[in-house]
């Protein structure tokens, strides 16, 4: 482990104070306990050898220089040895992200297996469970652009879209890269964070060049492209899975536009990469993200220092073991540090069980190590902090957890969660009211703005789906007799348990509800 010398410090330096009397200690005990020293300036030093009982010859090693080790070492790893940064917390380490998605005619070419559009929607999956715990948004364009998720920090809503996209959802074929980036710099405008916008397509409109280079200069977010095809093209396949065919019967072939897609990330400055079958282009744009949003936020982050005291625990346990030795007088030393252990543990630890690993991490740090490795539900057991136990418990599928831990908090944030929470607890006006708070709070929350009307929306399908006559209701309410204690008869509401009914019409045919939403969009965008 190499150190850097120029920036190695001490977080809290006051506690090298103690080496002072860890230094004196040994010399002040052998003072006191000098028995020729005392009587030498009362017998002659001839008779002096010879009227001392015991010990003639000293031991080197005494119990006081095991002790004024201990307190030296521990002084050290208390004042808090570093010369190295660690990442920032989540809200800093996690850019925002757009994926801008060409759904045009040609992304259903054979000739990236299976096709085009199913390996790149399919490294839109990936991307967004590469990114634990940050927003990922997805655009979709052709002729026209639409928003199909906002950026979330939830992969269920793209799990739910995803597999649904393809071509023949688009109103018109085209390949109208500008649009889609109109869309997502409205989504990314209002937030503080730098994000970074991917595109994934298999040519360009040079027509919208003059366009798409003055919003890409425009931009302070990073634009990256993935290009998907090869370069002589392939056949494409029609929505039956069957080779389409022209008027004359010939395969149609989709092209692969690579001459178009250089172009015009060189007149826009965009870093150009290949989809590729394995994961070095997911690798690329997380590495790329990162990087980009460090070096905007660089101002604004505050240096938080990675402690390495802990590494003093081995050397302070292994002195603390010479101490047990036959004959040594400091017989107290394993009971100061029993007590100091136990002093050192916060009063509210105390009543919760106590395990090694409080030792050596405070319980919010054990659970920002569960959360970073994807297991939610152990970092919900272990955070003390509210903020970040909500999310645990959000995120690990614990939303009447959630809802009780964000219900005591009070901020703009809780609030986004809290109806995050009552949607997927199918309280959908609750809902509402939590997203309304939420934006009350933060003018500019474009994620609860952008939830509130998803949600909106799906309640509106959801009440035009029930105003349609049906033979049995989705959530018919049974009224069923039962008796009480007295044995009278009394009425009795029960609602049968429903399927996630703010999804129900989008599980039907979510391809069917994009398709009508992308024909209404571009419509009345005429």
């Amino acid at each position: 482990m190499a150190i850097d010398l120029t920036a190695f410090h001490f977080l809290r330096p006051l506690w090298l104070l103690l080496l002072i009397p860890a230094v004196l200690l040994p010399f002040v005990w052998l003072r006191r306990n000098d028995v020729r020293a005392r009587w030498r300036t009362i017998i002659a030093p001839h008779l002096l050898e010879h009227l001392i009982v015991g010990e003639k010859t000293r031991r080197r090693v005494q119990p006081v220089h095991t002790l004024a080790a201990l307190i030296a070492c521990g002084a050290i790893a208390v004042a808090g040895p570093t010369w190295q940064q660690e990442r920032p917390p989540f809200d800093q380490d996690k850019a925002p992200l757009v994926v801008v998605l060409e759904l045009a005619r040609s992304m259903d070419a054979t000739d990236v297996a299976p096709t085009r559009i199913e390996r790149a929607k399919q490294k839109v999956l990936d991307l967004a469970a590469a990114r634990k715990g940050a927003r990922t948004g997805l655009v979709v364009f052709a002729s026209s652009a639409h928003l199909v998720v906002p950026p979330t920090e939830d992969p269920a809503m793209l799990d739910l879209y995803v597999p649904a996209l393809a071509p023949d959802l688009m109103p018109r074929d085209g390949r109208n890269a500008a649009a889609g980036l109109e869309i997502a710099e409205r989504m990314l405008q209002k937030d503080e964070a730098a994000g970074t916008i991917v595109f994934i397509s298999d040519g360009f409109d040079e027509s919208g060049t003059d366009a798409f280079v003055r919003m890409a200069r425009a931009s302070k977010h990073q634009l990256l492209w993935l290009a998907v095809g090869t370069e002589n093209g392939g056949p494409i396949r029609d929505a039956k899975g069957e080779i389409a065919l022209d008027d004359a019967g010939h395969p149609v072939t989709g092209l692969f536009d690579a001459a178009a897609i250089r172009k015009i990330t060189q007149a826009a400055s965009i870093p150009l990469a290949s989809l590729r079958a394995d994961d070095d282009d997911i690798d690329w744009v997380q590495r790329r993200a990162q990087v980009y949003l460090e070096a905007a936020q660089e101002s604004k982050i505050v240096p938080r220092w990675k402690e390495s005291g802990y590494w003093l625990v081995l050397p302070v346990l292994l002195i603390a073991l010479y101490s047990f030795r036959r004959g040594w007088t400091v017989k107290w030393l394993p009971v100061v540090l029993i007590a100091s252990a136990m002093l050192s543990v916060p009063k509210h630890a105390h009543a919760a069980s106590f395990g090694w690993l409080d030792l050596f991490a405070t319980h919010d740090q054990q659970g920002r190590w569960r959360f970073e490795h994807g297991d939610f539900a152990g970092a919900a057991t272990r955070f003390d902090d509210p903020m970040w136990k909500g999310r645990a418990q959000y995120l690990a599928g614990d939303y009447s957890g959630a809802l009780d831990t964000f219900s005591r908090l009070d901020s703009a944030d809780a609030d986004f969660y809290i109806g995050n929470s009552l949607a997927h607890l199918k309280d959908y006006a609750g809902a509402l009211k939590a997203y309304d708070n939420a934006i009350a709070r933060r003018a500019g929350f474009t994620d609860a703005r952008a939830n509130r009307e998803l949600v909106a929306r799906l309640i509106k399908d959801e009440q035009d789906d029930e105003d349609e006559p049906t033979t049995v209701k989705p959530d018919k309410i049974d009224i069923q007799k039962k008796k009480d204690k007295s044995g009278k008869s009394v009425l009795v509401q029960q609602q049968r348990p429903s399927e996630e009914t703010w999804m129900r019409n989008l599980n039907t045919s979510p391809a069917a509800f994009l398709h009508q939403r992308f024909a209404q969009e571009a419509e009345g965008a005429r």
